[in-house]
């Protein structure tokens, strides 16, 4: 009796591991990094090879090492054209309220500004705006799509 017992745990373990496994998913590259866009079809560049937007995760603010990456090319980009100044937009997906999203984006906007600052850029020559959910890249309700939409934005103003 004890050896069925032992049996039906260990096949019943057996079980859920092949069932766990079916389940997972292989990762393309390019698409999600954990829970952030990393891909290149909705950026477009402020420069040549200085990308224009980073992206962030769900409900963050936080900068990637990614995010960092792209700032500091910005930053160089700045600091040889003193005379021109930008806007950061911030952006959110379409889940949360509408005012959720206005702050959340406010926030990613100015983690962009403060890291520009900390590479020598005036805090007079960037301005930052939060649209929130109101202006999405990608209009799906997908997880891709959300992803892309988690982002702020540099523009030139001049």
């Amino acid at each position: 009796m004890k050896f069925n017992t032992n049996l039906r745990k260990v096949l019943l373990i057996l079980f859920a591991t092949i069932a766990l496994s079916a389940c997972s998913t292989a990762k393309k590259s390019g698409d999600l990094d954990g829970d952030v866009y990393t891909g290149r079809d909705t950026v477009e560049f402020l420069a040549k090879g200085v990308p224009d937007r980073v992206f962030f995760a769900t409900n963050k603010s936080s900068l990637t090492t990614k995010s960092r990456e792209t700032l500091r090319k910005q930053a160089t980009f700045l600091r040889k054209n003193k005379s021109l100044n930008i806007t950061i937009e911030g952006h959110a997906d379409e889940r949360g309220t509408r005012e959720f999203n206005l702050a959340l984006g406010e926030r990613r906007a100015n983690a962009a500004k403060d890291y520009l600052m900390t590479y020598g850029i005036s805090g007079k020559r960037i301005s930052v705006i939060s649209y929130g959910k109101e202006r999405p890249v990608n209009t799906e309700s997908s997880p891709l799509a959300w992803s892309q939409n988690r982002r702020s934005v540099t523009v030139k103003v001049n």
